[in-house]
C-alpha cells in the first residue's frame, strides 16, 4: 500500500514539473506578446498631442482665410502655424518668442484696425498681404526627422508667452518684421507714407556669415531691365546709354536706397526693389558690358525686428523682451486682450 502511495505522489509531481515547464515560457511571452506578435497597432512617432493654447490667446478666436477657405480657430493655435513659416525653428528659443510676440502683437493689430478682408475673415496665410501660415502636417514633412522636436520648441515659444504683446500708448503696435538688415533697421518713414514712433531705425547684430545670400549679385541686360522698369513706372525715357539710366540715389539713414531717378523719373527704392525682384532696397550698381548689375545687401524691407539679428541677440544671452524693445522703439510688453 505504502507503496502504490509513492508511486502516485511521483506521477503528481512529475506532471506538475512537466505543466510549469510548459507554462514557463509562455509566462516570460506574455507581458511581450503584443509586440512580438503585433497584436496592437503601432503607434506613429510623428503624431503629437493636438497644441493647447495657453489661457489668454484661447479666449481669441479668429477667422482665418487660408486660400479659398476660411478656417476658424483661437489665436494660439493661429500664432503656432505663423511660427512655423516665419521663423527657421533651429533659432534660439528667445527668438522664437520675440517672433511669436511679434506675430500675436501684429494679428491683434489687424483685428483692431479692421484687417483687409471685412467681415469675411480676421487675417489670411497670405505672406504678402498678411503672415505666412504652415500647418503642422507640412511643417513635419519639411523637417523630416527633426520634426516633433523642432514642433515642441515652436509650441512653447507660443505657450510661454501666451497673451503678452508689445504695446505702445497700451495698444498693439504694427510689429513687422524682416530677414535680416544690413546692420541697422530702417524708420517707417523711409519706406512707408507713414512714419511710426515705434518703428524707427536700430542697429542690428546680423551674423553674416551664417545668413545665406547675405549679399546678392543681379544682373539684367539692358532688354530685361527696360521691359521690367516700363511695366511699372509710366514716363520713364529708358532711351540712350544704359549708364544714364539710374541717377541719383538718396540713400536713408540704415544705406539703403531712399529714392532713385529712373529714366527721369523718381521712384522709392523699395518701389525698383519690387519691380526687379531685389532681396532688399540696400543696393549699389554698375554697368557691366552693358549689362545693369546690383549688388544688394541682407532681406526684406528692414523695419522693425530683424529675424536673424534677434537670433544674434538671444545666443548672446538676451531674452525676447529685450530684443522687443530694442527692435520697436518706446514700447511695453505685456497682457493684452482683445476689447
Amino acid at each position: 500500500m505504502m507503496k502504490k502511495r509513492s508511486i502516485r505522489q511521483s506521477v503528481v509531481v512529475s506532471a506538475a514539473l512537466l505543466l510549469a515547464l510548459f507554462l514557463l515560457p509562455l509566462a516570460v511571452i506574455a507581458p511581450f506578446r503584443s509586440a512580438l506578435f503585433g497584436l496592437e497597432t503601432p503607434v506613429d512617432e510623428t503624431e503629437g498631442a493636438p497644441f493647447v493654447s495657453g489661457d489668454l490667446d484661447a479666449q481669441t478666436h479668429l477667422k482665418v482665410l487660408n486660400g479659398d477657405t476660411v478656417e476658424e480657430m483661437d489665436l494660439g493655435a493661429y500664432l503656432v502655424g505663423v511660427v512655423r513659416a516665419e521663423m527657421p525653428a533651429s533659432f534660439e528659443i528667445e527668438a522664437l518668442k520675440a517672433q511669436a510676440v511679434a506675430a500675436r502683437t501684429y494679428t491683434l493689430y489687424k483685428m483692431r484696425s479692421g484687417g483687409n478682408h471685412g467681415d469675411s475673415a480676421d487675417i489670411c496665410t497670405d505672406s504678402t498681404c498678411c503672415q505666412a501660415y504652415l500647418a503642422e502636417d507640412r511643417a513635419l514633412e519639411n523637417w523630416g526627422k527633426s520634426g516633433r522636436k523642432n514642433e515642441e520648441k515652436i509650441e512653447t515659444a507660443v505657450k510661454e508667452t501666451d497673451g503678452q504683446a508689445i504695446l505702445y500708448a497700451g495698444a498693439p503696435i504694427l510689429a513687422v518684421f524682416h530677414s535680416c538688415s544690413a546692420g541697422l533697421t530702417r524708420a517707417a518713414g523711409e519706406v512707408w507714407v507713414n512714419d511710426l514712433p515705434y518703428l524707427q531705425a536700430v542697429t542690428s547684430p546680423e551674423p553674416e556669415d551664417s545668413i545665406p545670400n547675405y549679399f546678392s549679385r543681379v544682373e539684367f541686360t539692358a532688354e530685361e531691365f527696360k521691359t521690367k522698369v516700363l511695366a511699372a513706372c509710366e514716363g520713364a525715357d529708358l532711351s540712350g546709354g544704359v549708364a544714364g539710366w539710374l541717377k541719383d540715389a538718396v540713400t536713408d539713414s540704415a544705406g539703403s536706397v531712399e529714392k532713385v531717378t529712373v529714366g527721369g523719373v523718381t521712384v522709392k527704392g523699395g518701389t525698383l526693389r519690387s519691380i526687379l525682384g531685389l532681396r532688399s532696397a540696400c543696393f549699389e550698381w554698375e554697368v557691366q558690358d552693358g549689362k545693369l548689375v546690383f549688388y544688394v545687401t541682407g532681406y526684406g524691407h528692414g523695419v522693425g525686428m530683424s529675424q536673424y539679428g534677434a537670433n544674434e541677440m538671444a545666443a548672446e544671452g538676451a531674452d525676447y523682451l529685450e530684443i522687443l524693445t530694442h527692435y520697436y522703439t518706446g514700447v511695453t510688453v505685456g497682457p493684452y486682450r482683445q476689447g
